[in-house]
């Protein structure tokens, strides 16, 4: 059994690196500026959607942008787009209800049907209920999931170290 022992702290291993990269990732992204954090973002969503990310994501503005802060084009042409709100928040700083209704009521005056609303903090409770009921669909991601995602498609984060499992070769031991 000495194996099975092995991969259990293996697995709690990268279960405490994994953690510790999260965290890590949150904090540099709240280090970096919120220009930086919006492109983060654009990076993240644009990815797989028409072609190259140039063509994918256009960034509308900055603060006082309307409740919107980009477009991310799910077709070359254009024709179905994911309007992008980003809020770089301290952690214990939920993104509430108001906020997220303001989003809405954007994607409403443009006749937008999709959006996606990123934080590095939270979202309140009554956020995510709100936009349940939606004729929009938003997806709200939090802090946790936004990181997450970035080490799922290796957005601000690069392999270092890669561990080689064995198992046995039932070819060589064939004697036929």
């Amino acid at each position: 059994m000495p194996t099975y022992r092995a991969v259990c702290a293996s697995d709690a291993a990268d279960a405490v690196l994994q953690a510790a990269l999260l965290d890590e990732l949150l904090q540099r992204i709240l280090a970096n500026s919120p220009a930086h954090f919006e492109q983060l973002v654009f990076d993240l969503v644009a990815m797989g959607y028409s072609g190259s990310h140039k063509d994918a994501a256009a960034q509308l503005g900055r603060s006082g942008d309307g409740g919107v802060d980009g477009i991310v084009n799910e077709d070359r042409l254009g024709l179905n787009r994911i309007y992008v709100q980003a809020k770089r928040y301290a952690p214990g700083n939920a993104v509430g209800r108001p906020d997220v209704n303001g989003f809405v009521g954007s994607l409403v005056g443009l006749g937008a049907t999709k959006g996606v609303f990123v934080t590095t903090s939270t979202f309140s409770q009554p956020a995510r209920d709100y936009v349940k009921h939606l004729s929009q669909r938003i997806i709200l991601i939090d802090g946790q999931e936004l990181a997450v995602l970035m080490i799922e498609h290796d957005v601000g984060v690069r392999s270092y170290w890669m561990v080689e499992f064995k198992r046995l070769d039932e070819d060589f031991f064939s004697e036929e």
